[in-house]
């Protein structure tokens, strides 16, 4: 007898572990750790993920597996052990760290089909006279024939696929295709008994004719006989010709060119960053690397030639870069020097296109991967080095379970390996500089740019000075007569807004009442395209008032700058500017961002204003000037990180300047010019910062000196949330060793959110063997015994957003 034990698709304290269920005789041999299975649960059948396959069970009535739902692992050996890892580390359920590892496509709805691979021929008869008019069988009818052990063969020799078609709109990229429905020699004779009026449909007989495949697809038989889809549609009525549709690999690149590119002579202080790398590869060692190197120093290349190597002994790799700055200029530069190998994972890509560049990483088909935090999850099965640019960045954190981050998900995967780790950064996480000095990393420094150009001049700004010379412009004097000067030079700039929206909220002069949204505690932001108040949070919207609805003032004025009414005043000043903006609602539709990109790098404009999205990873010759319009909005953010994600943030987009010949020029506008954190980035004085910093981290009991937890507690009713907020501090306190210090219970800042009230309790500790366990029994005891369902417990382990 053969048992698989399995996990359930079914995220609950109550199923979070794994079933029994025998193996029938007819898959026996075939189910293997890591398939997908249909299994029945209660009433239902439902998918699951095989986790062991052995003789025997403790339990004494087995109900058996439905089927198997895929003839070749999708999790292998070492991926279920990262999730058992996940699973201990982030306190998530097995199952949601299995579904984080896979692309969308295969969480949904499934239909699964049987396809002959291009070329090549069964090796049976019998399969072969199954295929004979079509081109994929559904596994129902091969199932119902029993004969998926032979299919099971047929897919290992690699004659035939088998692939999950998802039932759900528009995921998968369908054309149509027509053939002759009659052997050659009778559709000659049609052709000669067409009427002569029928000259269009005699053209597309005889193309189909002269085809060596069976079908061809209609556009391309159309365009050779100039036909209509009407003509197609007689010829299929009269029984001429048979149509079918046929799924295509989507290629988000297809239509794109990319110039190969050759590897780079090395500059001194490159050649010395690489060599530990290299040598850390060839000796097959784990090590993690600390690339830190200011803007602009060439740290690409490293990576590239890293990869290079790799590739070289038949190893794989991994390369993640921070969601916004997957731009096509990063594309481009691996796809240039790896080609065809490279597969690219990224937000922007329709669910069937990240199926596709999965399935080319599963099958092999490619030996790189570039992608956002996901990929890190990529299926390879003999990595050679991971690399994780702009490692300072918190996209890598997930926010949601399994709350993961990318740095630490990647280190225990390249122990796995035995490969090295690169994180690169201009300005790296305190933690991860804290551990490179403490030797835990290894540290690896360009301190100079590539050609040895000069880091940008920046200039300060006070915005107080400027209110107080009767400057009420958004752009300081100094910006401005910068700004002139660039556009009559005809070199280009970027305006850089540390936020989205037109105006941050909508205050009355009067009374002070600023409007908020009714289920959350928060301002509602004003979008000036449509017109609306929205809640970011929660998504609530209401169109603009024209009095306030206190008082009933008529002075209702809105506060803060958004990128639109930067452009706006743009408009007034410069008007012969040509400006390109870059925020959500401009990049919202897809390939939105490149275009607009590819505008600024022709030249077809002089200013590029945007967000966050701006600040990473743009490299342009022409750019001399950088104006950061709003240096200090991040500062007043509740989060002891927000001093570092300023300096981080400043340091990255003053670093777009003179990256080539021409020298850069920097202007920071500021209402808080003392602060260090903008001194300091003023001067991409990195060394200087992190002593103040970790200063003020020391004393504040913060990481790097101490580890976080925060317990997340929110409900309907503000009483429930504190008191058990309170209970849950309480038992942490008895449970804890006297060196952890539990802040709490206290109102989470912002105090609710989708009428849900949120309290939060947070733990500052060093070392804590019980903590895990104590943490484990709260969610268990929240989730599993507690009668109230609408009550919510969230733990996260190393936050990265307090709010």
């Amino acid at each position: 007898m053969q048992v698989a034990s399995v996990i359930v698709d079914v995220a609950a304290m109550q199923t979070d572990r794994s079933f029994d269920y025998l193996i029938p005789d007819k898959w026996s041999g075939m189910i293997a750790p890591g398939m997908r299975v249909i299994v029945p649960f209660g009433p239902r059948s439902i998918q699951g993920f095989v986790t062991e396959v052995k003789s025997r069970s403790e339990v004494e009535k087995l109900k058996p597996l439905i089927e198997p739902m895929d003839l070749l692992p999708v999790l292998n050996a070492e991926l279920l052990s990262l999730a058992d890892w996940l699973t201990e580390t982030t306190l998530c359920f097995k199952i949601s760290a299995y579904q984080a590892m896979l692309p969308a496509a295969m969480k949904a709805k499934y239909e699964k089909v049987f396809r002959l691979i291009d070329g090549k021929t069964p090796s049976t008869k019998e399969i072969a006279e199954l295929f004979q008019n079509r081109t994929e069988i559904l596994w129902e009818e091969v199932a119902k024939l029993g004969l998926l052990t032979v299919f099971r063969q047929e897919v290992k020799a690699n004659r035939i696929e088998l692939v999950y078609k998802v039932k759900s709109k528009g995921n998968k990229k369908m054309i149509r295709m027509i053939g002759c429905a009659l052997p050659a020699n009778q559709s000659k004779e049609y052709i000669e008994q067409l009427p002569a009026n029928a000259l269009k449909q005699k053209l597309v007989l005889e193309y189909l004719v002269k085809q060596t495949s069976k079908f061809v697809s209609a556009k391309e038989a159309m365009e050779a006989s100039g036909a209509s889809s009407a003509t197609l549609k007689s010829l299929i009525e009269k029984g001429l010709i048979v149509e079918t549709k046929q799924e295509m690999y989507r290629d988000p690149y297809e239509n794109r060119e990319f110039q190969k590119t050759e590897p780079l002579p090395l500059t001194e202080l490159q050649e010395k960053a690489i060599i530990p790398i290299l040598q850390s590869i060839e000796q097959e060692q784990h090590e993690t690397f600390l690339l830190y190197g200011v803007t602009g120093s060439g740290k690409t290349e490293i990576y590239l030639q890293s990869i290079q190597k790799v590739l070289k002994i038949g190893k794989e790799a991994i390369v993640l870069v921070p969601e916004i700055s997957l731009t096509p200029q990063m594309v481009h530069r691996f796809k240039g020097r790896f080609g065809d190998d490279v597969a690219v994972l990224h937000s922007g890509l329709s669910i069937g296109e990240k199926y596709d560049e999965w399935r080319k990483i599963q099958r092999k088909e490619v030996k790189v991967v570039v992608g956002a935090r996901s990929a890190i999850f990529a299926p390879f099965e003999n990595l050679g080095i991971i690399i994780i640019d702009e490692e300072h960045e918190t996209s890598y954190k997930q926010e949601e379970n399994p709350r993961y981050h990318a740095r630490e998900t990647a280190i225990k995967r390249a122990q796995h390996y035995n490969c090295p780790v690169i994180l690169g950064s201009a300005t790296p996480a305190l933690e991860s500089f804290a551990r490179a000095q403490k030797g835990v990393y290894k540290l690896l420094t360009l301190s100079k740019r590539m050609n040895d150009q000069a880091l940008p001049d920046v200039e300060i700004v006070d915005m107080r000075e400027e209110l107080r010379d009767g400057n009420r412009s958004m752009f300081s004097r100094a910006l401005f007569e910068k700004l002139e000067d660039r556009l009559k030079k005809g070199e280009q700039t970027v305006l850089f807004l540390n936020r989205r929206g037109h105006s941050s909220f909508i205050m009355c002069r009067d009374c002070g009442y600023v409007s908020g949204c009714p289920h959350c505690d928060i301002s509602l932001t004003y979008h000036r395209y449509s017109h609306q108040m929205k809640c970011h949070y929660c998504g609530y919207e209401e169109p603009v008032p024209h009095a306030c609805p206190e008082c009933n003032s008529e002075h209702i004025r809105y506060f803060g700058t958004g990128t639109q009414k930067v452009e706006e005043e743009l408009g007034k000043l410069l008007p012969y500017a040509k400006v390109v903006r870059m925020d959500v609602d401009t990049t919202s539709k897809k390939g939105a961002h490149e275009k607009l990109l590819r505008q600024f790098e022709e030249g077809k404009a002089d200013i590029l204003l945007g967000t966050q999205m701006i600040a990473k990873g743009l490299d342009f010759p022409n750019i001399t000037l950088v104006g950061v319009l709003t240096a200090d909005t991040m500062l007043h953010i509740p989060d002891f990180r927000s001093s570092e994600k300023t300096f981080q943030l400043l340091t990255q987009v003053s670093g777009r300047a003179g990256r080539h010949e021409l020298q850069g020029e920097v202007v920071i506008q500021t209402y808080t010019p003392e602060h260090y954190s903008i001194q300091l980035a003023g001067e991409q004085d990195y060394d200087q910062f992190y002593q103040q910093e970790m200063m003020i981290r020391k004393m504040g009991h913060y990481p790097p000196f101490y580890f976080l937890a925060l317990v997340t507690v929110s409900h309907y009713d503000v009483i429930t949330a504190s008191s058990i907020t309170e209970k849950i501090t309480n038992y942490l306190r008895s449970h804890l060793s006297k060196s952890a210090i539990i802040l709490g219970p206290v109102a989470s800042p912002i105090p609710r959110i989708n009428d849900r009230y949120r309290y939060q309790c947070l733990i500052k500790y060093k070392r804590e063997p019980k903590l895990n366990e104590g943490l484990k029994t709260i969610l268990e005891h929240y989730t599993k015994q507690h009668k109230d369902k609408h009550l919510q417990v969230a733990i996260d382990v190393n936050p990265f957003i307090m709010m």
